[in-house]
């Protein structure tokens, strides 16, 4: 259902603010670039600090650019399910493709307790939904026996995983086929993630490499191994370097010297470092963007 290079959307900010003309932007540049969908309002898009109504209104902003052109899948997770399923209702009526769904941060809940976490969303809010594996971030794991579980409700689509466990995948397809989706979320490991099962990637290094990210997930789908792995290698600084401090604020400083938005990001962040800086332009000359 969902496939390639999928970009996990920065929300630029101006004094403050939510920059709509500059989110706008973004968005058609992203299209126009190649990549094969959109993700707004996900950990990238700085979710966890965006006001409700924010919230829906970057989803319908960038719903008023891309739809009918790529998918869109609206972050829509929450610690707190009825939270979640609120705005995963926002999601589906303002015309999303799909929600990602992150699982329930702080909280630590059983693995039963994110089997019905999943459950409840799906129940209520009939869209396709992307569960995000990120134990990084959220503490807990979702383990391959609660997607089993998961995969027997019709509109959980598929996974996002950013565990950066490489055989995580191949479980997961031993135990489902192709039931389930699977996408990366971790630039590094996209290609290999490919390989062993994955079907793309939900990517940060896209906000500001959107052609050479959607070429290289094309090459990996048309066989072309030789291309797929040159571009891999040419990108692997650019990865390094977005994810030297946490993520938004490298890549916000990157999309700054792209003219496509402030470096600006909200507290608790804050701007990348000078060290951190640094690092993000020398992988971007190397990189040839810039």
């Amino acid at each position: 259902m969902f496939k390639g290079s999928i970009t996990a959307l920065i929300t630029p900010f101006l004094n403050g603010k939510v920059n709509e003309k500059a989110f706008q932007d973004l968005v058609a540049w992203q299209i126009a670039e190649g990549t094969h969908g959109v993700v707004p309002c996900g950990t990238t898009g700085e979710s966890p600090t965006l006001s409700h109504d924010e919230h829906h209104r970057v989803v319908e902003l960038c719903l008023e650019v891309a739809k009918g052109k790529v998918p869109v899948i609206a972050g829509t997770g929450s610690n707190s399910t009825d939270e979640a399923i609120a705005l995963t209702r926002h999601a589906k009526q303002a015309g999303a493709d799909a929600a990602l769904v992150v699982a329930p941060y702080y909280n630590k809940p059983t693995q039963e307790g994110l089997f019905r976490h999943f459950e409840a969303i799906a129940k209520a809010v009939d869209i396709p939904i992307i569960v995000y594996n990120i134990p990084g971030r959220s503490v807990i794991d979702i383990g391959v026996e609660t997607f089993v579980r998961l995969s027997a409700l019709p509109n959980i689509a598929g996974i996002k995983d950013a565990t950066a466990d490489l055989a995580r995948p191949l479980r997961i397809r031993a135990a489902l086929g192709d039931r389930l989706c699977q996408l990366s979320g971790e630039d590094a490991t996209a290609i290999a993630f490919n390989a062993q099962g994955g079907a793309g990637c939900i990517s940060v290094t896209s906000n500001i490499a959107p052609k050479l990210c959607a070429q290289m997930q094309n090459a990996w789908a048309a066989g072309d191994l030789a291309t797929c792995n040159e571009l891999n290698k040419k990108l692997m600084p650019l990865h390094d370097a977005l994810f030297c401090e946490t993520s938004p604020a490298p890549v916000k400083y990157a999309a700054s010297l792209l003219g496509k938005s402030t470096p600006d990001v909200r507290l608790p962040l804050v701007p990348a470092s000078d060290n951190a800086r640094h690092r993000v332009e020398a992988a971007m000359k190397a990189a040839g963007l810039i």
